[in-house]
């Protein structure tokens, strides 16, 4: 047993010092690489895209067919790199910044946008509002937030929703096209 776990702990170290060639060493710690170990598959998995693709300046595994337009302006927490195993996303985030709250889950294909074309120049863009996901919120398939919008904690945005203004309060469901509240979750216990 003793022999079993000194092997495990040498092979993780190993493997963290191999992918810290690639992704930044401060990702490569937590839930998905210390207990459940997923996180060195997403490393190896989106390697190919770190070194040729679009995600080559991202500093943490990224699903090879997600997109995130700028790094440094997503904010969240190590134990929740599982939002960006998802195929398909775009993180539109040019010069706004997008706050992924603990907890949260994104389903393929959603957009979470924080600009807009300016739509009197559309070779122009207008200036960037941050886009903020409280604790626990769920974006379900095909969904879009649009730029300033504000998610409460525990908010489930239904698939194929356009999410264009704020819900700050959460406990809630959102759904359709513009997302409005389908129901309110603080009465469900």
């Amino acid at each position: 047993m003793i022999r079993r776990l000194l092997y495990s702990k040498i092979v993780r170290y190993l493997l963290t010092l191999f992918f810290c060639i690639f992704y930044d060493k401060k990702y490569l710690r937590g839930y998905y690489f210390e207990t459940k170990r997923i996180g060195y598959y997403w490393c190896a998995r989106s390697l190919i895209n770190r070194l040729f693709g679009d995600n080559r300046k991202i500093p943490w595994p990224v699903n090879p067919r997600t997109i995130i337009s700028n790094s440094k302006n997503i904010i969240f927490e190590v134990d929740d790199l599982h939002v960006f195993q998802t195929p398909g996303c775009y993180w539109q985030n040019h010069d706004a910044k997008i706050y992924v709250g603990k907890g949260c889950y994104v389903a393929p294909n959603v957009g979470i946008i924080t600009t807009n074309h300016d739509v009197y120049d559309i070779s122009k863009h207008v200036k960037g509002e941050d886009v903020k996901l409280g604790n626990k919120c769920w974006i379900g398939m095909n969904a879009v937030v649009l730029p300033g919008v504000e998610l409460g904690d525990n908010t489930i945005v239904a698939a194929g929703a356009v999410v264009s203004r704020s819900f700050p309060e959460g406990y809630c469901i959102l759904g359709g096209v513009p997302a409005k509240k389908i129901k309110d979750l603080r009465n469900e216990n």
